[in-house]
């Protein structure tokens, strides 16, 4: 606990440095950016501040202080992908895995695991350590491992299924600095401290309440006669064991000393938003109060028996108030406001028995509806950590409300169109959360919160929403909810995988779904941005050409990995032929459409529709004219959303080019295909146009030139790509790239 107390002082030390020198600083509340730490620093009032380095919930059980589990202190890995049938292995480039314990490994079907240590490789390929990122191969697999191992012993194991076709794999990763504290505390009631210690129990921390009486204060201290601060102070005989003020960072550190003038002219006052709850004096104006807001629940404490209970109610509302307040800083945010709360009086003892509310004290949580779907046999205080709207118990409430009004809405024959789309909508838009066991209590004399268990009949819930979908084909004016939910549920992010935890495969409501959208799709771009920043709502609705095209690219990968059902090609090709039939097909549609048709093959086993509709491509976008104008006029028009638009020109230069090379090597490998010798030529000579000299490219150009009689051009095309080949080329295709020659030249092609 020592370490860890010192580590932050000295961290604080060096974020106040760099503050020092900073002008024009509001008093407020500041969130860090650095990479791994979530610090907070509060400026307050008098000049004092706070640093919260930690933070998260706490139960209080007796006289023990429980400190909930920080579920963000994890080390995640973002990965990204180049694909190129032509790759014999897979290059990896790992970003800057310093010194840290990582491991890598792969997997063949169900084979077993193999792995590596990530420092083993380092020192192979990059003895000297001289390179920040680690570059490697490794053998073709369908699955890749990640694996951190902590300090501690606990190691995270992170598993990814490889692309098809896979040739490059990028690696980086955002490590937690600032982990789980392994602490719990105490109260000593003989002294009333609260100590707080790590799991050994030595040296705690203690802690009193700045309400009570403080410890009389020590004898001042003897002060200095002088003070100084000496850079690379020294006597005779001292060895320096320092070598640069620097430390070698090439960076120096000035004084900063706050005078009188930094303080003449005041920095401008931080207001915080004072938030205030409306408390109702009766559940029925509780309730109505509470339906004005689609993510907000009411808490209604009924504890007869204590005669505090009010005061200890108005506490708690005074501390929600401050809590949500600081989450709303200088204003009003309506999302952050998620809860009412009630006190049951002597008026709603009926209530209470037609309920079975039984115990007293109770906590319980009802919907908009007014329907109980979380209760504690417990009082209001043990409680009051629950109440945030960053806690997992409010996301187990919207899972809970979402059930609930589902099954209300689908088993209710008086229900309107909207109450059904606003009850898909709601399931719609959980946070995934895939532990649906475990986030339901259901011990009944737990003091805890038991969530009310809803069971759905999953056919009768299809059928509604197959009705909805019929029943909107003819709209003249979008829906905006129905548009949304839609492309939540054709992304496998819908009320199917919400409510039931499973994947699918693209079903004909779901294509009927997709035709509205298409419809609608003008309109839906024109409204998506006043939706999306509704006050309240949360909503993150994208492009709907690209949210189609990306779900149907989704679906067939999903097909792949053994989702149940079959997916239907005909209806995928139909979908993006509408799209770019209609020129509403953007860059990002034509991609995924290239990528859907290369992984289809024909029923001879050609690809001549990937080929054919690919052509048609070239020839409208690409040919004529100079190339890298023709594709910096597209890559104009890209979505922000597109993920060129954040890899820059480069990466989109080269999809086109490996797009080409791509293409044309299928009418390489596959004598079905020979009717596009032509066109394939043309394809392979754009691909070295755009990028120039690539090996892979000149292999591909010349074994076409030799299919199609034209033997000399081809041997000194294959003699440039021998030329051109280097040491970033795996060794098999390099010796494939050579031999190939060699039969050109002996006549045994």
């Amino acid at each position: 606990m020592r370490n860890f107390i010192w580590s932050i002082l000295l961290f604080t030390s060096a974020i106040f440095t760099c503050f020092s020198q900073t002008k024009d600083i509001e008093k407020g509340t500041y969130l860090s950016t650095n990479k791994g730490q979530k610090i907070k620093l509060n400026l307050l009032d008098d000049n004092k501040y706070e640093l919260v380095f930690y933070s998260g919930d706490y139960i209080v059980k007796g006289d023990s202080l429980l400190f909930a589990k920080n579920t963000e202190a994890q080390t995640s890995f973002d990965l990204s992908f180049k694909v190129d049938k032509k790759a014999k292995n897979i290059k990896v480039k790992f970003l800057d895995p310093s010194y840290y314990s990582f491991y890598i490994g792969t997997q063949k079907g169900k084979e077993e695991v193999k792995y590596q240590r990530l420092s083993d490789i380092k020192s192979k390929v990059d003895p000297d350590w001289a390179k920040t990122d680690l570059e490697f191969e490794i053998e073709k697999a369908d699955f890749l491992y990640l694996v951190y191992e902590e300090y501690g012993g606990k190691s995270s194991i992170n598993k990814y299924a490889l692309p098809k076709d896979v040739s490059e794999v990028t690696i980086n990763y955002e490590l937690a600095v600032l982990g789980d504290l392994q602490i719990a505390g105490f109260f000593d009631r003989s002294t009333n401290e609260l100590k707080i210690s790590e799991k050994s129990g030595l040296n705690p921390l203690v802690f009193i309440n700045e309400k009570d009486p403080q410890p009389a204060k020590k004898t001042a201290k003897v002060l200095p006669l002088e003070s100084l601060s000496v850079a690379n102070w020294t006597y005779p005989g001292k060895e320096n064991t320092l070598l640069s003020d620097d430390f070698g960072t090439g960076l120096v550190a000035t004084d900063s000393v706050a005078t009188a003038a930094d303080y003449a002219v005041p920095p401008p006052a931080y207001t915080r938003y004072d938030f205030k709850l409306k408390i109702e004096n009766s559940l029925k104006k509780a309730i109505d109060a509470t339906k004005g807001s689609s993510n907000k629940f009411l808490v209604v404490y009924a504890d007869s028996n204590t005669k505090s209970a009010k005061e200890s109610f108005d506490a708690i509302v005074k501390e929600q108030e401050t809590q949500t307040g600081y989450n709303m800083y200088d204003k009003y945010v309506a999302l952050y406001d998620v809860y009412n709360f009630y006190l049951a009086g002597a008026d709603d003892k009926k209530w209470l028995k037609t309920n079975k509310i039984a115990n007293d004290p109770s906590v319980l949580v009802l919907n908009r509806e007014g329907n109980i779907i979380a209760s504690a046999k417990s009082d209001l205080t043990a409680q009051q950590y629950q109440f945030g709207y960053y806690s997992e118990f409010y996301r187990q409430l919207l899972r809970a409300d979402a059930l609930i009004s589902i099954n209300n809405a689908v088993k209710n024959k008086k229900a309107t169109d909207a109450d059904l789309i606003k009850a898909f909508n709601k399931a719609a838009l959980l946070e995934t959360s895939y532990d649906y066991d475990t986030a339901i209590t259901v011990d009944p004399n737990s003091t805890e919160f038991v969530i009310t268990k809803t069971t759905l009949d999953k056919k009768e819930v299809n059928e509604a929403w197959k009705k909805i979908i019929e029943s909107h084909q003819k709209d003249k004016a979008v829906n905006m909810y129905l548009a949304e939910t839609i492309v939540k549920e054709i992304k496998n992010q819908g009320f199917t995988k919400q409510l039931f935890n499973e994947d699918k495969i693209l079903s004909d409501t779901d294509f009927l779904a997709i035709d509205y959208l298409l419809k609608h799709s003008e309109d839906i771009e024109s409204n998506r941005e006043a939706f999306n920043s509704k006050e309240g709502e949360l909503h993150t609705l994208g492009n709907v050409v690209s949210e189609i095209s990306n779900a149907l690219q989704q679906n067939v990968y999903a097909s792949q990995d053994g989702v149940t059902g079959e997916i239907n090609k005909e209806k995928v090709n139909s979908i993006y032929k509408k799209i770019i039939e209609s020129g509403k097909g953007n860059f990002e549609a034509y991609k995924n459409y290239f990528d859907y048709l290369s992984m289809v093959e024909d029923k001879d086993t050609s690809n001549t529709t990937y080929l054919r509709e690919f052509n048609t491509y070239f020839d409208t976008n690409l040919a004529g004219g100079s190339p890298i104008e023709k594709l910096d006029a597209i890559y104009s028009t890209l979505d922000s959303s597109s993920n060129y638009s954040y890899d820059g020109w480069n990466a989109f230069k080269d999809y086109h080019s490996n797009l080409c090379n791509n293409a044309a090597w299928t009418v390489v490998t596959k004598a079905q295909n020979s009717s596009f010798l032509k066109d394939a030529i043309k394809w392979s000579e754009y691909s070295l146009v755009v990028t120039k000299n690539n090996p892979y490219y000149l292999d591909t150009l010349a074994q076409l030139y030799y299919k199609d009689g034209q033997k000399e051009k081809a041997i000194a095309t294959q003699t440039l790509a021998v030329k051109y080949l280097d040491a970033n080329m795996d060794g098999v295709t390099a010796t494939d790239i050579k031999e190939t020659l060699a039969e050109m030249q002996n006549g045994t092609y």
